[in-house]
């Protein structure tokens, strides 16, 4: 059974840092891959990242480009995501998610794209 659980959600300031993770169990993750989304109380779930097999692409949304920066480690079975210069809209759930399927920047940024989600984990930056 694939699960994602992903952790390391919580409180934080306004230009704070934080660092979330998601563990993989269940499934190959070099075959995936792997994806963060968020979404805030009444709106869609909403792209952040996504990062090729080996990690040596990576796709971020324009919201969060130059302040959030995926990464994983395969042997590891986890995909984690830095948070820098947080701001109080980046108040959210945040959701891991992997994909068995092509590497394509249009369909990455679709969360019906994704295969497997994590139950989420919230993030609440304060300002």
């Amino acid at each position: 059974q694939v699960q994602l659980v992903e952790s390391g959600g919580g409180l934080v300031q306004a230009g704070g840092s934080l660092r979330l993770s998601c563990a993989a169990s269940g499934l190959t993750m070099s075959s995936y891959i792997m994806g963060w989304f968020r979404q805030a109380p009444g709106k869609e779930r909403e792209f952040v990242a996504a990062i090729s097999w080996s990690g040596g692409s990576t796709i971020v949304a324009d919201s969060v480009k130059g302040r959030f920066t995926i990464s994983r480690d395969n042997a590891k079975n986890t995909v984690s995501l830095q948070m820098n210069t947080l701001k109080s809209e980046d108040t959210a759930a945040y959701y891991c998610a992997a994909r068995r399927g092509t590497y394509e920047a249009t369909t990455l940024r679709l969360a019906r794209a994704y295969d497997y989600w994590g139950q989420g984990t919230p993030l609440t930056v304060s300002s």
